[in-house]
């Protein structure tokens, strides 16, 4: 090494020496010698070879140039390239190890962003990258892959099996799950986690490899936040997430690939269904099931997310008639509804045509509308939309609070039935005394408003318990039950129906 920082630093100097100004100061002097002892033939001769020496002492001093893509500017980290370099390496005839490959996707980081600014973001990606390297054995490699997503490459020992895997996995959700300090809040944040180990791979190449972590992490982000998934041969070797083209999309809308799945909300003193969420899922004929994050955001590129809006309504409307046949006593149905929609002028007649297609009452269906929507107020067609549909009769909840800056008098403007109080607030309610201050403090002004409560994202019974000790009215998340076609949640109804009398309410904090 000492050796080679000596080569190095000695081309540097002999190169600043060739290229330095004052050599040129020489040259008259070198021409007029060569003049005296030679005549005009060595003058010539020095003219035409000292330039060309130069150049010749210049290119062979010249350093390498440095690769600006070699590392991520935020994190420090190796790019892909790197990652591929090193997964490949585990398929040589002399590798020591097989490569094992990890790929860990932060969820909803692109929410956080839009909540707290680019530089959250970063300073959220810089800490994780630190927690992901401590994390992990000197020999391991952790590359950065853009969009929240980590590349993890490690030697597969003869013990680091399935079992071994997995529980790395799981350190990897601890590291990302510990709250992060950012401008004086904590954010608490957790990632999606798809793996392969390379007896599994399809082809003995890196890239191959990668490509089958990606599927794993595709199922994983279907299966919900935090969710781990190893790859097996059923699984799409590639994520198609930039693979899809507009036609795919408007194929997939329909022919019914694309349509709602439905997760139940619950009283928190009853036990008991209140109303149910639309969330779109994308079914494919070949690829299963894909994540709304591979697909929602090539819909809104695609400029088809009023198409997407007309597809949901639809299904949640056709839904709610066949549950009502059944005599399920499903009580409403929510529908989010994007900005591409609140700024189409007929959005009101459309919606109100459907109700009367279905001949169901105004007060069946409720209306999300995201907070930052309500906080920018202002757009007269927006605001002529809520207000007429709030005047029909639909309920009008507000979306994701507490991540916006909807003031009181807005959510008053807007007559809003309920808040959703963001995932980011219930996660770890249980555990962390400022998440339940904040979430106290929503409860406390919403009771003073007057207006009802949601907590989404309650992923566990913990979570679920306190926020009833809270006073939030209502409960929505992977521990009341995981997002489902209309089928299945009649049957999750029938069973719930059943269960819901043995529940006792919990006694609310004073």
């Amino acid at each position: 090494m000492a050796a080679k920082w000596d080569q190095s630093s000695a081309k540097r100097h002999l190169r600043a020496l060739l290229t330095a100004p004052h050599l040129a100061a020489f040259l008259p002097a070198v021409m007029f010698g060569a003049y005296w002892y030679g005549g005009e033939n060595l003058m010539l001769l020095i003219a035409i070879l000292f330039p060309g020496l130069l150049a010749l002492a210049g290119s062979l001093t010249r350093t390498p140039p440095v690769d600006a893509r070699a590392s991520d500017a935020i994190t420090g980290l190796p790019m892909k390239g790197k990652l591929l370099e090193y997964l490949d390496r585990g398929f040589t005839s002399d590798a020591e190890f097989e490569k094992s490959c990890l790929l860990l996707e932060v969820d909803d980081l692109s929410e956080l962003a839009q909540q707290m600014g680019h530089a959250a973001r970063d300073l959220v990606l810089e800490t994780l990258a630190d927690r992901i390297r401590s994390a992990l054995r000197r020999d391991d490699l952790v590359c950065f892959l853009g969009d929240g997503t980590f590349g993890i490459a490690i030697d597969k020992h003869q013990r680091a099996d399935l079992e071994a895997t997995l529980q790395l996995a799981g350190r990897l959700q601890t590291a990302v799950s510990d709250p992060i300090m950012v401008d004086n809040a904590r954010v608490h944040l957790s990632a999606c986690i798809g793996f392969v180990l390379p007896s599994r791979a399809p082809e003995a190449t890196g890239e191959a490899l990668f490509a089958a972590a990606q599927g794993a992490l595709i199922a994983a982000q279907a299966a919900g936040p935090g969710s781990i998934r190893a790859f097996s041969n059923g699984m799409p070797g590639r994520s198609a997430r930039s693979d899809h083209t507009n036609a795919d999309l408007v194929q997939a809308l329909d022919s019914g690939q694309i349509r709602p799945w439905f997760q139940p909300q619950i009283s928190t003193d009853t036990g008991q269904l209140t109303g149910v969420e639309a969330l779109a899922r994308w079914q494919h004929p070949s690829l299963g099931l894909i994540a709304p994050g591979a697909f929602l955001p090539a819909l809104a590129k695609a400029g088809l997310l009023e198409r997407l809006g007309e597809v949901m309504l639809f299904g949640a409307l056709k839904a709610l008639q066949d549950w009502d046949k059944r005599e399920l006593g499903v009580p409403s149905v929510a529908l989010n509804l994007s900005t591409d929609e609140l700024n189409n002028p007929k959005l009101f007649e459309k919606i109100r045509w459907e109700l009367d297609r279905f001949e169901m009452p105004a007060n069946r269906l409720t209306c999300e509308i995201l907070e930052n929507v309500i906080a920018d107020g202002d757009d007269e067609v927006v605001t002529h939309n809520i207000a007429s549909l709030r005047r029909l009769g639909c309920n009008i909840d507000l979306d994701d609070f507490g991540t916006g800056h909807a003031s009181i008098a807005n959510i008053r403007r807007f007559d809003i039935n309920r808040i959703k109080i963001d995932r980011s607030f219930v996660t770890h309610v249980d555990t962390d005394r400022d998440q339940q201050s904040m979430v106290a403090a929503v409860l406390t002004m919403a009771e003073q408003l007057g207006v009802g409560t949601v907590a989404e994202g309650v992923e566990s019974h913990g979570e679920h318990a306190i926020l009833a000790q809270l006073g939030c009215d209502h409960v929505q998340g992977f521990s009341i039950a995981k997002p489902m076609p209309a089928e299945s949640l009649a049957s999750w109804i029938e069973s719930h129906q059943t269960q819901t009398p043995a529940i006792s309410s919990l006694p609310r904090r004073a």
